[in-house]
This record gives structure tokens, C-alpha cells and sequence, in this order.
């Protein structure tokens, strides 16, 4: 293949022309530099001038696929070069993420006592505590409902869902209580962040 980069035809390269005159490669760049000559630059314009080109056609581009994408049109260059000219040259886009709201604190529902507020917890099964979060996959999201063990920080239950609701938050509470149906469960409180299920003591 043929690169557009490459050298213009009956030159050689500066390693070879600086030791054929008895100079370093770094001492006539610095010769050049010196007299406003900044050869970097003149190699990275051709390549600077097609990224232009194809930011303009496929916007939002990372320098993965920037480094990809110049190769397919014929530009050979390493992806740190990539990168280095994208941050140079303003073609570097950070996307806005939406974060899903997990806790909503302005329901209507009643909000019960926080029975765990300066409770040490000394041993499994005192406390459980449930939360949402969500996973972030290429086209979208999911809902992950998880109850906690607080003295371990264990995971003992938890549930996926498309959606946020009661019915997912449920089900990682059965899940939790069928793994620790053989423990003794009496006086466990059951801890949710201002939600929907009331904190409840297992007697």
C-alpha cells in the first residue's frame, strides 16, 4: 500500500542525509526550529487536515476509531499521535451522560423513621440495607436492585430490571431472604434510602 504520508519521490531520510554530513538527527531539527522551520508540524498537516474531514462527516469520534478511520483513508499514524494531534487541534468531543435518577425524594409516600441512625452494627443479619443503581450497556441502560448485609457488605440479593419499580426492589428481597432462610433472621432491620418499602424489624 502506498501511503499518503509518505516521503516526496528521490529523498532520503534525515537519519540518513544527517549522517552522510556528519551531523545528529536532533541537531538539525534544532537548526530548523531555530529558524522558525517546525518539521513536526509540516508532517502532522496532512493528517491534521483529513481528521478536519472526517470529524466533519462522522462527529464524536474517539482517537480509536479516528486512528482506524485514517488508516482506511490511507494515513499511517500510531494512536498516540492520534490522540496527541486530536487534543492539539480541538477535535476531541467529551459526551454528555445522561444519569439515570435512581432515588426520588419528593414522593408521596410516607417516610418512615431512620431506625439505623447511630446504630452499630456488630454482627450479619442486624441490618440489610436495599438500593438502586443502574449498568450502563452500549444501547441503553438496566436497573440493578441489591440488598446488602451491612456487616459484611455482602451482597445477598438483588434483581435486574428495564424499569425502576417496586416489583424489581421485591424480588432482590425474596432472592435475599431465600439465601439466608437457614440463619436466624430475628431482629434484622430492614433499611431502604426514603423509598417505597418501610424499614422493617424481623421478630
Amino acid at each position: 500500500m502506498i501511503w499518503k504520508n509518505q516521503r516526496s519521490p528521490g529523498s532520503i531520510p534525515v537519519s540518513d542525509a544527517a549522517r552522510l554530513l556528519g551531523v545528529s538527527k536532533s541537531g538539525y531539527y534544532r537548526w530548523l526550529r531555530k529558524r522558525g522551520y517546525d518539521s513536526r508540524a509540516v508532517r502532522d498537516r496532512p493528517v491534521v487536515e483529513e481528521m478536519m474531514k472526517i470529524v466533519g462527516e462522522k462527529a464524536g469520534y474517539g482517537y480509536r476509531r479516528m486512528t482506524v478511520e485514517l488508516a482506511r483513508h490511507g494515513y499511517l499514524a500510531n494512536h498516540k499521535r492520534v490522540l496527541r494531534l486530536m487534543r492539539e487541534n480541538g477535535l476531541i468531543f467529551k459526551r454528555k451522560r445522561w444519569h439515570p435518577i435512581t432515588t426520588d425524594s419528593e414522593h408521596e409516600n410516607p417516610v418512615y423513621p431512620n431506625l439505623v441512625r447511630g446504630m452499630e452494627v456488630t454482627g450479619p443479619n442486624q441490618v440489610w440495607a436495599a438500593d438502586f443503581t443502574y449498568i450502563q450497556l452500549r444501547t441503553g441502560f438496566v436497573y440493578l436492585a441489591v440488598e446488602l448485609d451491612i456487616y459484611s457488605r455482602r451482597c445477598i440479593g438483588w434483581s435486574l430490571s428495564r424499569s425502576l419499580d417496586t416489583n424489581t426492589a421485591l424480588d432482590a428481597l425474596q432472592m435475599a431472604l431465600y439465601n439466608r432462610r437457614d440463619e436466624n433472621l430475628s431482629g434484622l432491620i430492614h433499611h431502604s434510602d426514603r423509598g417505597n418499602l418501610s424499614p422493617t424489624v424481623y421478630k
